[in-house]
This record gives C-alpha cells, structure tokens and sequence, in this order.
C-alpha cells in the first residue's frame, strides 16, 4: 500500500558544504544556486531526477584550480522557482543565458549532465556568445536524439520510460509513492555497478517531493514529445541545425542504458569546433558521480588555464 505523501520543504537541498547557497534572477524567475570559488565561470547543469547536488563532487575542485563554480537548480527543480510554464528548451536556455548575465559575466564553460546537458547543447545554439566551452554528459545533441528515437529500435526501447512519462497526473504520483522508492528505482537501474550511494539516493528522494517539483520535472519530457508536431516544435528543430561554434567535450558511460554511446556519439556532426569524445567503461547514465575523480580531471583539463 502506498504510503501517504509527505510535504518537503526547499530548504532540504540546502545541504551544507564547502558552497554557499543563493538565490539570482534571470529570465523573470527565480533559481537556486550553490557556489564556490572565484574566476572565469563554469556552470555545472543537473539532470533528472537530480538537482544541483549531483555536482557536490566537482564543485570544490574546480574552485581550487581557479574557477568561480555554480551550480544551479534549474527550473522547477529543488529551490528555484516552479512556475507553471516554461519548460520548453527555449525557455530553459533562455533562463541559463540570463544566469550568466545576473552573474556579471559573459560567458561561461557550460557542463551539462542528461537534461541539462540537453540545455548545454541548446544553450550553444541559441545563444552561442555565453558558452565559450562546452562539456556534455549522457545526452545526444537533440536533432541526433530524435533521430536516434525514430531510426533505431535498440534507442526506442532504451527510451520507452519517456513515453510513460506523456501520461497525465499517474507518473507524478508514481514518483513519489512510498517516499520517492521510484526514484531510487531508477537511480539503481540507470547507473553503473555500485550505484547510488545511500546519501544520493536520500537527497534525490527528498528533493523529488519537494511541492510541484514531479510535474514540472516531467514537463520537460512532455514538451519534447508534444513539440514534435507543433511550430514551437519546429522552430526550435531549425534553429538547432547551426553548428555549435564552442570547443565541445563529450563523455559518456559505457554501460548508460538511457542514452546508448552509439546514439550520443553520432553528435559530432553538429559541431564545428573541436571536438572529443570520451567513453568511461563500465560507468552507467552518471559519470559525474559514478567516476568522480576521472570526470573532475577531464572537466579541469578540458577548461584550462582560468
């Protein structure tokens, strides 16, 4: 029997660390950060169904080699602003280029894991002078992605997950039944051997039950899917046919049964920089965490002298 859901406040994702926590208005809403450090800007993106967390890792490290590190809770997620709108990758982008701006500088090295690698990616496109490097992670450029999905089966069955997600109001409620269990089902499930950590799987449970935070994580997803035949849709397609122009580093885990490494590396087409890819075996859908130390020291490598 499910149990009754339980009301998490915001103030569970402010966990304590080397970073400070702030708020910072960009794009007219209000998003959560943690940070540390001080220099040239490196934004580290989560993916679902994850906040900013999922980089705690990489923050202090990119801070001690020089480099003012922030990672943010996107939209609808953990401690920013859940409006009821907005999650369409447009938007999204938007809301990351207006970050950089808040935050006086202007640009940034973009590091983006699952959907916000997603965002990485679609940041680089639309608004291409705020990213001057660029890291993804367990996602495929989009225009690969969605050909990925209607081309190859082995990529449509990976992906099945997404098509649940269109459902209305029962994948909310499936997420946060018996206090968030699905959520570590699919934290185990999706990553490499040993994965999560019990702290992991808490914190990601916890911030999954945070008010309006189940609808507006799979908004994203429905946009995606019910796009696909709208002019919102097809704008945003188009505009994604312009090479990305930032210098882009690709890493993916061999075992990532989300996003197949024959789909995510098909994504070098869409690059007119330099470009590498780096494939971690026997590393799942999160190498950030999963493979903390080889992921930092790609990350140092790949921004440079700060």
């Amino acid at each position: 029997m499910a149990q009754p859901r339980r009301l998490v406040e915001e103030s569970a994702v402010l966990l304590d660390g080397p970073w400070t926590h702030r708020d910072v208005n960009a794009n007219g809403i209000r998003l959560h950060i943690a940070e540390t450090g001080t220099g040239p800007l490196v934004l580290l993106l989560h993916g679902f169904p994850e906040f900013w967390w999922s980089w705690h890792h990489q923050l202090q490290p990119l801070a001690d080699a020089g480099y003012h590190v922030v990672a943010p809770d996107l939209r609808g997620y953990g401690a920013s602003d859940k409006p009821p709108r907005g999650y369409d990758a447009p938007t999204l982008a938007a809301d990351l280029a207006g970050l950089v701006r808040a935050l006086g500088e202007r640009d940034a090295v973009f590091v983006g894991h699952d959907w916000g690698g997603h965002l990485a990616w679609s940041t680089a496109v639309l608004h291409p002078t705020v990213v001057r490097r660029l890291v993804v992670m367990s996602i495929a450029h989009p225009l690969r992605m969605q050909e990925a999905m209607f081309r190859d089966a082995a990529q449509r069955k990976a992906s099945r997950y997404i098509m649940r997600f269109q459902l209305p109001w029962s994948p909310e409620r499936w997420i946060v039944d018996n206090d968030a269990a699905n959520v570590g089902e699919l934290l185990h499930r999706w990553g490499g051997p040993g994965f999560p950590d019990p702290e992991t799987e808490r914190n990601c449970r916890e911030a999954i039950q945070i008010l309006y935070t189940p609808n507006r994580a799979l908004e994203y997803y429905r946009w995606a899917v019910r796009s696909l035949r709208r002019t919102d849709g097809r704008r945003y397609r188009q505009a994604m046919t312009r090479a990305v122009a930032a210098p882009t580093l690709q890493i993916h885990g061999s075992l990532d049964p989300c996003v197949l490494p024959a789909t995510a590396e098909g994504s070098r087409r869409f690059v007119d920089a330099e470009y590498e890819w780096q494939l971690l075996e026997g590393v799942g859908h999160f190498p950030h965490e999963e493979a903390p130390d080889v992921v930092t020291k790609e990350l140092l490598r790949w921004c440079g002298e700060p």
